[in-house]
């Protein structure tokens, strides 16, 4: 069966960043392409589910040898080079992939990054949100940030939501949030549908807006005290 495109993210440079990315969506049972140039980086990927691909060079033809056109989402990580970043980004987006992602550096390699279309995060200042908001929470376990106004959150479901299904508890009419897996026992169940029940002690992987998450957070947040 053919691998649906809504499920299918390509890994360009797997650094930390990377690699980070790549171990988080394979657990959520996502499909991962990820390119790199150094052998030793992919190492960590080899026994996984993943497809990996050595390439000699961030280029259009390594891109198209390993299927990024077929990406919904492309997260470039390529580091300090900022040219290699740049023509990544350009690369992805003549292939049709409808959402890049790029690591930067500083804001002048935002801006090129933004005119044309691409989604840029700054590790730094989201590793910084990310711990303010595990600080700050007392159900909040993990957030991975996509952009600076949309993340990823793992919560822990109060047992006020207990034996509610996924329909009952509207996330995403109340919050503008969507559950994209349960964690149960050291288990990831990514078949979300609204008939899915949720038991208090669980974990949710929610993701959306971070209004929409800081709100939501504040609710579970009070349901625990």
């Amino acid at each position: 069966m053919a691998r649906k495109k809504n499920d299918i993210f390509g890994i360009i440079g797997v650094g930390r960043f990377g690699l980070a990315v790549a171990e988080t969506l394979l657990e959520l049972g996502k499909d991962v392409i990820a390119i790199d140039i150094n052998p030793q980086r992919l190492k960590p990927l080899e026994d996984t589910a993943a497809d990996v691909f050595v390439v000699d060079e961030i280029s259009m033809e390594a891109f198209e040898d390993a299927g990024i056109g077929g990406c919904r989402c492309a997260i470039i990580g390529v580091g300090k080079d900022i040219e290699a970043s740049i023509l990544a980004a350009l690369n992805a987006k003549e292939l049709g992939v409808e959402r890049v992602i790029c690591k930067v550096i500083n804001p002048d390699h935002a801006k090129i990054l933004k005119k044309i279309g691409v989604d840029v995060i700054f590790p730094e200042l989201d590793t910084g949100r990310r711990l303010a908001m595990r600080l700050s929470s007392n159900v909040t376990e993990d957030i991975f940030t996509l952009t600076h106004d949309f993340s990823i959150i793992q919560v822990k479901v109060p047992q006020f939501y207990d034996g509610m299904t996924v329909l009952d508890a509207d996330f995403r009419k109340k919050y503008g949030v969507n559950i994209i897996a349960i964690v149960k026992d050291g288990k990831v169940d990514g078949q979300i549908g609204p008939q899915t029940v949720i038991h208090g002690g669980d974990y949710l992987v929610i993701a959306g807006k971070n209004s929409g998450l800081d709100d939501l957070q504040e609710d579970f947040d009070k349901r625990t005290e």
